[in-house]
């Protein structure tokens, strides 16, 4: 029996400090595709995808993370250059100062409102939603996708 194919499953999560509410945490990628991104990586089988978001979050920013929200669910095919995954993005507290580790080169505090840095992924458009959120309190509306694939 062959598997079926699908994307992989990965997590991503918008850390904000404690002692700074208004930043948040990025992460400088030590491979490709460079730039800098939310903390976050590959769901492990077996694993929880809650688990998943607090795991990569300690790798790589040291970090013990207190997950708040579930941002929401992205998923452009393209949003990888390496392959089609599924993103479950989470918002979530941590306290102390982040250290890099695992995938990251480095670790940076920046203001929630940073607009103009080379973001990896679809990370910008993640950004965006969560300022969204801030401002408004309410979560993203899911994204129209391909028209063209919608139900005859």
């Amino acid at each position: 029996m062959v598997a079926p194919q699908t994307p992989r499953v990965t997590v991503d999560i918008v850390i904000r400090l404690k002692d700074e509410p208004e930043s948040l945490i990025l992460v400088e990628r030590r491979y490709p595709p460079h730039g800098f991104a939310l903390p976050g990586g590959f769901v492990d089988v077996g694993e929880w995808v809650e688990d998943a978001a607090r795991r990569e979050a300690y790798e790589e920013t040291g970090l013990h993370v207190a997950l708040e929200t579930l941002l929401g669910c992205y998923s452009d095919p393209q949003r990888d250059v390496r392959g089609h995954t599924v993103s479950l993005v989470y918002v979530g507290m941590a306290e102390g100062h982040p250290r890099a580790g695992s995938d990251a080169a480095a670790c940076h505090v920046v203001s929630a409102l940073v607009g103009d840095l080379p973001l990896a992924f679809d990370h910008a458009h993640i950004l965006e939603d969560y300022r969204a959120f801030l401002r408004t309190g309410a979560l993203p509306r899911p994204r129209p996708g391909n028209v063209t694939a919608a139900i005859p």
